[in-house]
């Protein structure tokens, strides 16, 4: 079968993936949008997780291909490792929950939804929806549909640590698949950027897809397959990088976005109860955007009828670590003097998710010369130079207040808001 994408043209997908997209765990995705309230913002930014999962499924094949087109891998590894690659991120945004990542603030313990004791625990009590991908994969019909679809690769909706599923020839592919999956180039990021710019009208996600593609490859490293970039691709990395980055400022952290993310979470706050994650897997089928808009538009609670009538408070000042010359506190002081209803915001954007984990790298930089290796956060000056966070503080006020916060922020700021 092949799916129509105003991203990528025509999404191939085999009968197995289809057999788990017909699922109504998947086709919840229908019904959560990829940006949360992104659309308040960004009028065309209407498009769903399960576009973007569609998406990412075929950027991951094509991500596997291009690491594998230099090495030798057996007929039936290279099927089985594909299968497996391109179901892992067809699957990986299922567990989301409704709007914006606000709902996880009301997700429930994380010992309610019954995980196994192998799969990786930060020790946080509060489930997130990786929690939710993890439940869903393992303990819903949708396990049965992918076992009975995927009987003939041997796949499962996850192997346990210990478990050497995917090594061929003496090699361990696992960290090159996984990199793929969730790495510094992986498939999510490289389809969201283009999705998420084409759908807001904004032009940062834009980047040199095609020669990052040309220029990746598998190459052993202690007994691991490991992606590895070639030196001469290191600038479209580079650019790669900027766009996400550019993309949190200018979108994901859009000041309209997070406003209204604020007041869902105050309306969680406010109204205990009134809306609920369910840890039960049927449950969570109707958990969605549909089920939380209604009770946002039945609620008497104030928040509530704001996001529902999109009456949001209004940008007063912005900061970023670089402006000098105000205080927070002062200024929310001041507001609060003057009788104006107000919240603060502070939001942080960094260059990767990836820099300061700890972790063995999941992106080299190779030197196709001599063989080379070099993790990629050594390689490239903008680790260095964006190893540290950008800070974005706010202040909103009441929409009927706003010249008169103005005013005051003008006031202690010299009239730099």
């Amino acid at each position: 079968m092949r799916i129509r994408d105003p991203i990528h043209g025509g999404v191939t997908v085999s009968e197995e993936e289809t057999r788990v997209i017909d699922t109504p765990q998947f086709q919840r995705l229908r019904h959560v949008r990829q940006l949360g309230f992104g659309d308040l913002a960004f009028p065309g930014a209407t498009h769903t997780r399960l576009a973007h999962s569609l998406g990412a499924m075929h950027v991951a094949s094509r991500l596997f291909d291009a690491i594998v087109s230099r090495v030798e891998l057996s007929a039936p590894a290279k099927e089985r490792f594909r299968a497996a690659v391109r179901l892992a991120v067809l699957c990986h945004d299922i567990g989301h929950m409704p709007l914006s990542h606000a709902s996880e603030h009301i997700a429930p313990p994380r010992a309610k939804l019954r995980l196994p004791a192998w799969l990786p625990d930060d020790g946080a009590a509060q489930s997130t929806h990786e929690d939710f991908t993890a439940m869903l994969l393992l303990a819903s019909p949708l396990t049965a549909s992918i076992e009975a679809a995927y009987a003939k690769h041997g796949l499962t909706g996850a192997l346990p640590p210990g478990v050497e599923g995917f090594v061929e020839a003496g090699v361990d592919w696992f960290p090159a698949l996984r990199s793929i999956v969730s790495g510094e180039l992986d498939a999510d990021r490289m389809d969201y950027l283009m999705r998420d710019s084409f759908y807001t009208g904004v032009n940062y996600g834009r980047y040199d897809l095609e020669w990052i593609l040309s220029n990746l490859s598998a190459v052993p490293r202690e007994g691991k397959a490991v992606v590895a970039l070639s030196k001469a691709a290191i600038f479209a990395f580079e650019d790669f990088l900027l766009s996400r980055y550019h993309m949190f400022l200018s979108v994901y952290f859009h000041h309209t976005s997070v406003s209204f993310d604020w007041m869902l979470r105050r309306f969680y706050e406010d109204s205990p109860g009134e809306f609920e994650i369910p840890a039960d897997p049927e449950a969570f089928l109707f958990c969605d955007d549909m089920a939380l808009h209604t009770t946002l538009r039945r609620s008497g609670n104030v928040w509530a009828q704001r996001i529902a009538q999109r009456r949001g408070f209004k940008r007063v000042a912005q900061f970023t670590e670089r402006d000098e010359g105000y205080d927070l506190q002062s200024l929310g002081d001041a507001l609060k003097a003057a009788g104006v209803e107000h919240f603060t915001l502070e939001s942080r954007g960094v260059l990767s998710k990836y820099f300061d984990a700890g972790e063995v790298p999941s992106l080299y930089v190779e030197d196709r010369s001599n063989g080379r290796l070099t993790g990629v956060a050594s390689y490239t000056p903008l680790y260095q130079r964006f190893a540290g966070a950008v800070h974005l503080s706010r202040i909103f006020v009441r929409p009927d207040q706003f010249q008169v916060g103005l005013g005051v922020v003008s006031r202690l700021t010299g009239g730099q808001p």
